[in-house]
């Protein structure tokens, strides 16, 4: 079983761009010797941006997305180096890797990404994973590596997802402005968390905070996987998470996990556009898990192309996700029609408008 460790900006970076080193000493410390013990283990680190920031003596960090990958280009090489060298001085072989919400988005460079994975963890190296900032088209797509993190611990079948952060876990308020905020040990339902126990705040070179770590912790336990945020700054917290032991706030995994296909088309892969369903469509989904057809459809939102995933919503609301068999073109022309009527107008075409095999409910 493999164990994926998250490194977020703070606890690389200080507020003033300069490295932890002490922080960066201890985790790795820690992490070889859990390589060292049997334990698989995966690091995906934020602070490529706050690397290259403090190299070119920058004041503060860029708000242009070419400034921001530029950055992230000079400071990921010396980000990785520092890995490298601290795991290397305790025996331990490590490898960089780089990805793309893209390389998770599209399942045959998802399912390459998870051998190449698979391939460094039987050859005993850890694998250094960050987003590649340079080619990505969205700014800090993942969210602060968070939800990066979350997908590589599904993508491995992870035992355990740890998110060290510079906090001791989730609080029932900011820690920071709430004397008496208390550490919310143990999560098992997401929808009884309020706002204020997620907060936004995050630090100067970041881009998460506790928001995307939770959303990082609901999308890791549907998979099966346990999740644990806790303070990296506090030596030996990735032990005591990875043994077990009590630490920072723990998510239980779901007793009865989605299958992997289905937790990246929730996840991974963006919809493209959107259909409406009508009432009794909407109804017949979740109560027998039935594919969607064309006569349920009540309208086409956007110019997503046949194998596309698409939203389906009823009434505005978001009701599940799913391959789409036609285009949005196709499938304006053939809306609320049955089987025979959708034939005579494209020949041979397909019964559904999205199977329930590549179908997931919300």
């Amino acid at each position: 079983m493999t164990l994926v460790v998250k490194l977020g900006s703070s606890i690389v970076a200080a507020d003033d761009g300069t490295l932890r080193e002490e922080v960066l000493d201890s985790v790795c410390v820690q992490a070889a010797e859990l390589e060292s013990a049997g334990e698989k283990l995966v690091l995906v680190t934020s602070g490529s941006i706050a690397m290259g920031i403090q190299t070119m003596g920058m004041d503060a960090r860029p708000r242009a997305i070419d400034e921001l990958q530029a950055a992230s280009a000079v400071g990921q090489g010396p980000l990785f180096g520092q890995y490298r060298d601290r795991l290397a001085s305790a025996g331990v072989s490590s490898a960089q890797v780089l990805l793309t919400a893209s390389d998770v988005a599209t399942r045959n460079s998802y399912l390459n990404a998870r051998q190449t994975l698979r391939r460094l963890l039987e050859w005993d190296v850890v694998p250094v994973i960050n987003e590649n900032d340079t080619t990505a088209t969205d700014e800090i797509t993942f969210g602060d590596n968070d939800f990066l993190a979350a997908q590589v611990a599904i993508m491995l079948e992870a035992r355990l997802l740890v998110l060290l952060t510079n906090t001791d876990g989730l609080f029932t308020a900011d820690p920071e402005t709430t004397p008496d905020a208390r550490l919310v040990e143990h999560v098992d339902d997401f929808s009884g968390l309020t706002e204020m126990e997620i907060g936004d705040r995050t630090s100067v070179f970041g881009s998460g905070g506790m928001r995307s770590k939770v959303a990082a912790a609901e999308m890791a336990t549907r998979a099966g996987v346990e999740v644990r945020i806790c303070n990296g700054t506090v030596e030996g917290t990735l032990d005591a998470a990875a043994s077990g032991r009590p630490t920072g706030t723990s998510f239980a995994p779901d007793a009865d996990p989605h299958s992997g296909y289905k937790l990246w088309l929730r996840y991974a892969k963006p919809a493209a556009g959107a259909v409406e369903v009508d009432e009794g469509a909407a109804r017949v989904l979740r109560e027998t898990g039935s594919s969607l057809l064309p006569v349920g459809v009540v309208a086409v939102e956007g110019g997503f192309a046949g194998g596309d995933a698409i939203e389906i919503r009823q009434n505005g609301v978001r009701i599940g996700k799913g391959i789409a068999n036609f285009s949005a073109d196709e499938l304006d022309r053939i809306r609320g029609r049955r089987t025979a009527e959708v034939r005579e107008i494209i020949p041979e075409a397909p019964e559904e408008v999205v199977h329930r095999d590549h179908l997931v409910l919300d």
